[in-house]
């Protein structure tokens, strides 16, 4: 963004940038606990599981990817220390369950990680709201797509 882009944002930037990387240190996590779990599943339909949790990684690092585009944007720099993004995140990394095999509990712990996450863009994108248009765009788009993970994972739940 350039220096008008940045003026127009009726919002504190270094606040902004703030939440923005507590976004991108939740993302880095999302990844990681998703790409993990595809690594290490086992048992029934292990195949099924393995192949969306590593496409929703995927997801989940584009979404970093785009928040990490945005900050610096915003005249800042994302999170540096992989040691600092979970001090940093919004939420605890959740542990991958022990049995590989426990595919329901894999289920729930993503489904718990989405969920987390659709919380902090929806508080993002009401914080945005007619305040920070580019913001508010991304946020926006990144949670409609949490919204989508979330429900692929509750429907499994279901079956």
């Amino acid at each position: 963004m350039g220096k008008q882009a940045r003026a127009i944002v009726d919002l504190s930037l270094k606040e902004l940038v703030r939440d923005l990387n507590k976004a991108y240190a939740d993302e880095w996590l999302a990844y990681y606990l998703y790409w993990y779990m595809a690594q290490m599943v086992s048992g029934r339909a292990y195949e099924d599981i393995k192949e969306m949790l590593e496409k929703i990684a995927k997801d989940e690092l584009e979404h970093a990817t785009e928040l990490a585009d945005l900050i610096v944007k915003l005249g800042d720099a994302p999170l540096a220390n992989p040691m600092e993004l979970e001090k940093n995140a919004n939420n605890a990394y959740l542990m991958p369950p022990k049995n590989t095999a426990d595919i329901n509990r894999i289920i729930r712990i993503v489904a718990e990680a989405e969920a987390g996450a659709i919380e902090v863009y929806s508080k993002l994108a009401k914080k945005t709201f007619g305040k920070d248009h580019v913001t508010y765009q991304l946020v926006t788009h990144i949670l409609s797509e949490e919204v989508d993970h979330e429900e692929i994972f509750e429907n499994l739940l279901e079956r």
